[in-house]
């Protein structure tokens, strides 16, 4: 564990502008999609009833994600109006991006309305503007559609994101962090905002990663506001209330993983791979990830934090129990969202964040973080990239 003398040195960066969360907030869209009825659904809309091997396959990947429900922009309707959608390798792409460049946008205004309604500041205080989607290019991007449709200042400043795939979660907290700390008075509204536009496709006997993947990924979009000088520098902050410090963040590439997860922009849409070893590489390597982070604080017992990763999928999950010895209920936050919503990308840390900082409010305990003062956020994406965020949570009575 950290001593005091540590806990101190970043209580009192924390005074002195340690960049801070002080509000979050997320969004779906309404079509709801139930797991247990996804294979019939997906086989049906796609028109590959007739494959009933392949059905049998789908079905088992989909009883073994250990997801529930998810949510979809992609209706039946709008499959019926785009059939060129649910085939498998039928050009698509214009229609498909034309759809994505509005619905993006639009999912991301959601999550980003609740978070500055929460944060309780007036929208003029933000300065900038950090977004990130997989995919939906366009220029102007989602970052100036998202400004205009806020009625932010035209003069925030904007790092819009694309194609870097589910670790960005961790990209933008690490990006938010430099901006906060290194700009007084600053504060920086984060938005990802993910729709599986682009990726949905017909099934096919080879191309198993396909399959998964259509019973994976599902639409949704997170906001926070970040910022430092929380004790009231510049009249910005006197009501402000953070939830998680940023304390430190950092990025690597996994060894000898170099083509386990792509994304390609083709005609048919985002084509995309899935190695199955995936899962190996991340527990393999995961502990050196810990102690590289944890180390300047001296904290080497993995069950004393909390712990938000990316859920990737429910065998990345269980190779990071097994390699580091969690105890069960150490990802129980991380399991429920990816019951609940399955894998959305980048936005997916942040649901888990916010459904730890209302679960720890509820139970009565002691922090924003499950009752503990130290805690981790990882993103595992494309590369294989790792995105570490160590945090720190607040106790409650801040909150």
């Amino acid at each position: 564990m950290a001593t005091m003398a540590e806990t101190q040195a970043v209580n009192g960066q924390a005074d002195q502008g340690l960049a801070s969360i002080f509000s979050i907030a997320t969004a779906n869209p309404s079509n709801c999609i139930y797991q247990a009825d996804y294979p019939d659904y997906y086989f049906r809309v796609t028109n590959s009833e007739q494959k009933m091997t392949l059905k049998e396959k789908f079905k088992r990947i989909c009883e073994k994600s250990m997801i529930k429900k998810r949510y979809m922009h992609l209706t039946e309707e709008i499959l019926k109006e785009n059939p060129n959608f649910g085939v498998y390798n039928a050009s698509s792409l214009d229609a498909r991006l034309d759809m994505k460049i509005v619905e993006m946008p639009k999912l991301a205004e959601k999550a980003a309305s609740a978070a500055i309604k929460e944060w309780g500041q007036p929208k003029s205080n933000i300065t900038h503007l950090v977004f990130n989607s997989t995919s939906g290019v366009e220029m102007p991007g989602a970052d100036y559609q998202l400004i205009k449709s806020l009625g932010l200042k035209p003069s925030v400043k904007r790092v819009m994101l694309y194609h870097q795939g589910c670790f960005a979660g961790g990209t933008i907290l690490r990006i938010a962090k430099d901006l906060a700390e290194n700009n007084p008075g600053a504060r920086v509204l984060v938005v990802c905002s993910e729709i599986t536009i682009t990726t949905f496709r017909g099934p096919c006997e080879e191309d198993m990663a396909n399959l998964v993947g259509q019973a994976i990924f599902a639409d949704g979009a997170a906001a926070v506001i970040i910022g430092a000088d929380h004790a009231g520098t510049n009249g910005l902050s006197s009501v402000e209330k953070p939830l998680f410090r940023l304390v430190s963040s950092s990025q690597t590439i996994l060894p000898e993983s170099e083509g386990t997860i792509e994304g390609h922009i083709r005609e048919v849409g985002m084509t995309f791979y899935l190695s199955p070893k995936v899962p190996q590489l991340i527990g393999d390597n995961i502990g050196t990830c810990l102690d590289d982070a944890f180390r300047p604080f001296g904290i080497s017992d993995w069950n004393s934090i909390f712990w938000a990763p990316h859920p990737g999928g429910a065998a990345i999950l269980k190779a990071i129990e097994a390699r580091v010895k969690l105890e069960k209920e150490k990802l129980r936050t991380t399991w429920h969202v990816l019951s609940e919503y399955g894998n959305m990308s980048s936005a997916c840390v942040f649901f888990i964040l916010d459904e730890m900082r209302k679960r720890s409010l509820q139970e009565g305990m002691s922090t924003t973080g499950e009752g503990l003062e130290w805690g981790v956020l990882f993103g595992f994406g494309p590369g294989l990239t790792v995105e570490t965020v160590v945090l720190q949570s607040v106790p409650i009575y801040k909150y």
